[in-house]
């Protein structure tokens, strides 16, 4: 039988020389989870695979992770269907923003109105954000590197965690997902 595919969006894996997670292992984790048709996308954790049950692999698999590599490692999943959501929703596309500007930060959890309304839309000026479910959408005209917009600021302030990914990235694993 085969499942819809699911994308898993690691966090902070080799990100500057740190983190170092092959991505053969990484199949290799996914695979042991019971995890089909394995695709990995650029290095910086990008699974796209098929399974019935997508979160108990991304429970598998960190549990893997910890044990084989020593590392604390966020696994945030999304479905073909919420991928092409997210792609259909960006507000920052729609307004003809260059691409090359736009960012996703998936969440794992849907925050609370009162989170939310925590966020400060001015915390990084020219820099805005919109988040709409659990899909953060990041205009960053000064990039990424420079943005206050962190994972780390909005993981506090909305309790959960994310990560983020460039536009291109997330056309890419669509693309990887219709296949």
């Amino acid at each position: 039988m085969s499942h819809s595919p699911s994308v898993a969006l690691l966090r902070g894996i080799n990100v500057g020389g740190k983190n170092i997670l092959p991505m053969k292992a990484l199949a290799e984790i996914f695979r042991g989870a019971g995890a089909e048709d394995i695709k990995t996308y650029i290095q910086s954790g990008n699974v796209v695979f098929r399974h019935a049950h997508p979160d108990k692999v991304a429970t598998k698999v960190r549990a893997q992770i910890a044990e084989q590599f020593n590392l604390k490692v966020p696994v945030v999943i999304r479905s073909a269907a919420e991928i092409a959501s997210t792609l259909s929703a960006n507000p920052y596309l729609q307004l003809g923003i260059d691409p090359s500007w736009l960012h996703v930060m998936f969440l794992a959890d849907q925050p609370s109105p009162e989170l939310i309304a925590k966020l400060d839309p001015t915390r990084s000026s020219p820099d805005e954000f919109t988040l709409i479910g659990r899909d953060l959408y990041l205009h960053l005209p000064n990039g990424a590197a420079r943005t206050r917009l962190t994972a780390t600021y909005f993981d506090s302030t909305l309790k959960t965690t994310g990560t983020q990914r460039n536009w291109r990235t997330v056309v890419t694993l669509s693309d990887m997902m219709a296949v």
